[in-house]
């Protein structure tokens, strides 16, 4: 198991709680996790994702996918009642989990779908208009409206 410190980060930098936190947060999930199930991450468009978790053997009803502020956490529960089969040998995992993902500001789980043993849920990042780019004109030769805004302010 490998520990990475992330002290020095603390030590020097302000605001970046968030960030470190997450890093924090990653590395404890995923040796608690230990892989399983396994998953892609695809970018399908600018702004449009994909998660698709290998998820064989399990129903519709025995996965949960939830969504909180910055985080999408899905669960798959096994009644280990239900399948009382004497096994020689047993690869296929067949045991419940919790997989979190972190997700940025304004990423929203738009869908998903079961089909052939893979979970896939569909997110899509959508920037409110205050906060995308916006280009300025340059007008060329034209300062009077600057002029008249300074003059204003002289006055005043």
């Amino acid at each position: 198991m490998t520990t990475i410190d992330l002290t020095p980060l603390y030590r020097n930098t302000i605001g970046f709680d968030p960030v470190t936190s997450l890093f924090d947060n990653a590395f404890r999930s995923e040796q608690r996790n230990a892989g399983y199930p396994t998953y892609d991450i695809e970018i399908l468009d600018e702004n449009c994702y994909a998660i698709t978790l290998a998820v064989a053997g399990f129903v519709q009803d025995e996965l949960d996918i939830q969504v909180e502020p910055g985080l999408l956490i899905v669960k798959g529960k096994k009644d280990s009642d239900k399948d009382k089969r004497k096994y020689l040998y047993q690869a296929i995992a067949n045991r419940s989990f919790e997989r979190k993902f972190s997700l940025a500001d304004h990423v929203e789980v738009v869908a998903a779908k079961l089909d052939k043993g893979l979970l896939t849920i569909e997110l899509k990042q959508e920037l409110p208009e205050a906060m995308k780019p916006r280009w300025i004109t340059i007008n060329s030769g034209s300062t009077k409206v600057l002029e008249h805004n300074a003059k204003k302010a002289e006055a005043a």
